[in-house]
């Protein structure tokens, strides 16, 4: 509340008894009685005389009075009735340095109080009255005479503070009652003279660029841009005050900031869309942002709190800031440390922001998703504001963005071995530390295709890391953590755009015009991820319970050197057996790391350790085979066994067409040789099972189901059977369709005919060919027709939908059609096989497992593993002799040799190497010549008829 008089006065005591207050309080109603009535007199006196409304004068003091609120309001209606009457001596000396008004009101003025405003609302009033019926038309200089009278400079302390406690006490009257003035806060001077408009005009006025006490960083409101509210003529006014010279504005808490109080509210540019353009242009934006980027280097938390759960002041930011980004980046003057701190900011903001799913994604989440008492932790952002962000990040700014990133870029390269320099380094790592965060947290829908093929992130980012891989030098990124490596963020966003890049690449644009990458460059990349995967999975593991621990070995310094290094090999490839090991992580997720031969022996060690576990090696289970009903016999001996029991040694003895058992004791090289007939007999075309493809590569039969009854009973005991010939290490020579392999690693193949169709580059109008979403299945001579959509045999191909339809032709022909003989063939296999293991071969090495190699053969690897007796050994002469034969033979018949070495026989041929396939033992007489040998040898193979049983 207000004050007057003298305050040196001594206080009064009154020994009567009554208080002085009680007494001074009963003269003051009374004489403010007296003086209401007397105003109202004069009011209604003088009411024709008064050209201006003055509704705040009828004060209706229902609150506490004091003499001094009465004096100031006295003060008020005094000049008011001045200016009324013409009277500008006696307003220019209310408001002038000699008044007392203003020490008055800004010493006692409380914002919380009616009193107090009503006073401060009529001295806006008063003085816009007084700027707009002015004989002057200069305005500034009206309100410089009506504060500092004629001479300004003399005086110009006092009024400076003046006309700030004035301006100050305007908006914090605004900003105390907010709340209760919601509703009047954007309304325009030309539609009504509420208190919160008179208040802001008040401070537009005292504002004004060209007035001697402001600094000269406002903006002008342009009329051309019509009506704005008073509020958003403030903001518009003050948001240039950005402290830079010649701004002499002190800098101020950043928690008190523009960008924290007023950028923070959602939707801010629906509200002020002038206020929008001003922040867009010119240095303004560049400062906040600026200001922002300093607060996140310095961790500094100067957000307001949370108005709503749906509408964080964070993500309200974000969107606010995203929305007017692409305005400043396209302006001429906008500079490279503008991108810099543009990509800072956004990149923490999004950090806090959940994940945004597409709209296709969205609508795969339904009600029937959640159960019974789920509780949802996760933050929902208000889907508006999802749409603001993402709407804002859209090709053209990340166009622009990239654009003032690496813009001269290249002009900046030194020399080779030089490296890239400082500002490249920023780039890169302002772009890829933004691009990371929005890869997870925006669609991909959104940006990906952009980066891939508007801008040249790709190229750059590969350039970027193959001088820095070959002068094997990686520059620290500021956005990482202190020990990560330098390549990690940086491959982090070159990998997901090139990998998108490369699903609309074709051959010819790979292999012919070498794009997006050359051969000699996609080598080099390859060998930068096999390092890059090296050191995070092995070097640099994340952290795991069991990651690192290792087998007890003995200590490395007791050893010579070539024996620790091949004991610490031998301790990787029994680690990569047991589940938790850094090895074992490894086989789980880059595989590729580690050779296929060294995977294959990892493979064979754990299906070792599975047979001979704690049950395995007491398992017999024997089969009793016929050979004219191979199929049969073993399809229901096998089926019925548990996984323990098919992980067990399997006995086989085969009984002739007479119903005698032949003669052998199964020591592995009969139940060879049955696999090898059974596998034969199962995945023949003429079974009906499975079917060729042109490149005869077999792939279960979509038409199997007419041919059997129980086709996915059969389907399940062929993938046990295909799963038993691996884990028992046998070869068997079935060639399957890639696709089908795919389906044992739960995949999913639309690439083959999608491809077969966009390599056609069918450039006419592909409607012509009146081709519909429908297809039509043959399978034994009965058509039937499929909608590859609902209402699909109405829906023309056209050259807009065509891709969808090669989609959705792949999908049918590679995983529809044959989804149940897939699955039920999976099921079987994985009985004995784990996914895991399966997952560490990609297709082409997975047949490999299943056939061995077409190209070559190991013989140096089997004359390691082969034993003699009978008096031959390694370096007798007839041995010497026997592998020159055989590495001489051509690779057909190495082949046979094997194949018969390992089979049995119904014919003994005289003199002539022999077998005992129960223990896979070649008999081999002393011939006395390499011509005798090799001929003796390819008469056994080639007749076809194996070794003969001794």
């Amino acid at each position: 509340m207000f004050f007057s008089g003298d305050p040196t006065t001594r206080k009064r005591v009154d020994l009567g008894g009554r208080s002085s207050k009680e007494r001074d309080r009963q003269k003051l109603l009374e004489q403010t009685r007296l003086e209401r009535n007397r105003r109202l007199y004069l009011r209604r006196q003088n009411h024709a005389a008064i050209k201006i409304q003055v509704g705040f004068i009828e004060f209706e003091f229902e609150f506490e009075f004091n003499i001094h609120c009465y004096i100031a309001a006295l003060h008020v209606y005094v000049m008011l009735f001045a200016f009324a009457q013409g009277a500008m001596i006696v307003l220019v000396q209310c408001f002038g340095p000699q008044s007392a008004f203003f020490r008055q009101l800004f010493f006692f003025f409380n914002a919380r109080n009616v009193s107090d405003i009503s006073v401060l609302v009529e001295t806006c009033r008063l003085m816009k009255h007084f700027v707009q019926e002015s004989v002057f038309n200069y305005v500034t200089g009206d309100v410089v005479g009506l504060f500092a009278g004629i001479d300004y400079s003399s005086k110009r302390a006092l009024v400076d503070f003046r006309v700030k406690k004035f301006a100050f006490a305007c908006i914090q009257a605004v900003h105390q009652n907010r709340k209760e003035l919601k509703d009047q806060l954007f309304v325009t001077p030309e539609e009504s003279n509420t208190p919160p408009t008179l208040l802001l005009e008040a401070v537009v006025l005292l504002i004004d660029s060209r007035l001697p006490w402001t600094c000269k960083e406002s903006m002008e409101i342009h009329s051309s841009y019509g009506r704005i509210s008073s509020l958003e003529r403030v903001l518009t006014l003050i948001i240039p005050h950005i402290g830079q010279k010649p701004c002499i504005c002190p800098n101020i808490d950043p928690r008190w900031s523009f960008f924290s109080q007023i950028l923070t509210i959602p939707f801010l540019w629906h509200l002020f869309p002038y206020i929008k353009e001003v922040f867009a242009t010119g240095r303004t934006s560049q400062h906040y942002i600026h200001q922002m980027a300093l607060c996140v280097q310095n961790h500094a938390n100067v957000l307001p709190h949370e108005v709503s759960m749906e509408l964080p002041g964070y993500a309200c930011l974000l969107g606010n800031i995203l929305e007017t980004a692409g305005v400043a980046l396209s302006q001429p003057d906008c500079s490279f440390e503008m991108g810099v701190d543009l990509a800072a900011i956004t990149t923490f903001l999004l950090k806090a922001l959940p994940p945004i799913k597409s709209s296709r994604e969205s609508s795969m989440v339904s009600d029937d998703d959640m159960t019974a008492g789920d509780e949802v932790m996760e933050l929902v952002i208000n889907r508006d504001l999802e749409k603001q962000i993402t709407s804002a990040i859209d090709s053209r700014f990340l166009l622009q963005l990239t654009n003032v990133l690496f813009s001269g870029i290249h002009l900046l390269r030194g020399p080779h071995d030089e490296g890239p320099g400082d500002k490249e380094v920023a780039a890169v790592g302002a772009a890829c530390a933004f691009l990371h965060v929005a890869f997870n947290t925006l669609p991909l829908e959104h940006i990906m295709t952009v980066l891939a093929y508007r801008t040249e992130l790709v190229q750059l980012l590969w350039h970027y890391m193959k001088r820095c891989h070959e002068i094997r030098k990686w520059p620290f990124l500021p956005y990482l953590s202190g020990d990560a490596p330098g390549w990690l963020l940086p491959l982090a966003v070159f990998c997901p755009v090139y990998k998108h890049m490369l699903t609309i690449v074709d051959n010819e644009e790979f292999y012919e015009q070498e794009k997006p990458l050359s051969l000699k460059d996609i080598r080099h990349l390859i060998v930068i991820l096999r390092e890059a995967l090296w050191h995070l999975l092995w070097l640099n593991p994340t952290s795991h319970p069991n990651v690192g621990k290792s087998v007890s070995s003995p200590p490395a310094n007791k050893m010579l050197p070539a024996e620790a290094i091949q004991h610490r090999v031998s301790t990787v490839a029994s680690e990569a057996t047991i589940d938790g090991t850094r090895a074992n992580e490894i086989l789980k997720q880059a595989p590729f790391l580690v050779p296929f031969t060294s995977r294959a022996k990892i493979f064979q060690l754990a299906s070792v350790r599975q047979r001979h576990g704690s049950h395995g090696v007491f398992t017999r289970s024997r089969f009793r085979i016929r050979r004219d009903h191979i199929l049969e016999d073993a399809y229901s001996q096998m089926s019925t066994m548990s996984e323990e029991d098919l992980r067990g040694a399997i006995r086989v003895t085969f009984v002739n067409e007479l119903g005698v058992e032949e003669a052998g004791i199964d020591g592995g090289g009969i139940f060879k040789d049955f696999m090898e007939n059974i596998t034969r007999a199962a995945f023949d075309v003429q079974y009906g099972l499975f079917k060729e493809t042109s490149d005869h590569l077999l792939y279960p039969n979509p038409g199997s189901g007419m041919i059997h009854e129980q086709h996915l009973q059969f389907f399940h005991f062929l993938g046990i059977l295909l799963a038993k010939a691996m884990f028992e290490g046998i070869l068997v020579d079935i060639p399957f369709a890639t696709f089908f392999l795919s389906k044992l690693k739960r995949k999913y193949e639309l690439h083959t005919i999608a491809l077969a169709y966009c390599n056609e580059h069918y450039e006419a109008d592909i409607s012509e060919l009146e081709l519909y979403f429908v297809i039509l299945n043959n399978e034994y001579g009965e058509q039937t027709e499929e909608e590859l959509l609902p209402g699909g045999k109405n829906i023309r191909v056209t050259n807009e939908n065509v891709i969808t339809f090669i989609h959705l032709v792949s999908n049918h022909r590679l995983n529809f059609q044959i989804r149940q003989q897939s699955s039920h063939f999976l099921r079987g296999f994985q009985q004995l096989i784990q996914k895991d293991w399966i997952n560490m071969f990609n297709e082409h090495e997975l047949q490999l497992l299943i056939s061995g190699s077409l190209d070559s053969l190991d013989f140096d690897d089997l004359r390691q593993n082969t034993n003699y007796v009978g008096g031959y050994h390694s370096e007798h002469y007839v041995i010497e002799m026997f592998w020159e034969v055989l590495k001489s033979f051509s690779l057909e018949n190495q082949k046979k040799f094997l194949k018969a070495a390992g089979s049995a026989s119904e014919e003994a041929l005289d003199r002539l190497p022999t077998s005992a396939t129960c223990m896979n033992l070649l008999k081999l007489p002393p011939y006395r010549s390499k011509e005798q040998m090799s001929t003796k040898l390819l008469y056994a193979i080639n007749a076809e008829a194996g070794f003969d049983l001794s």
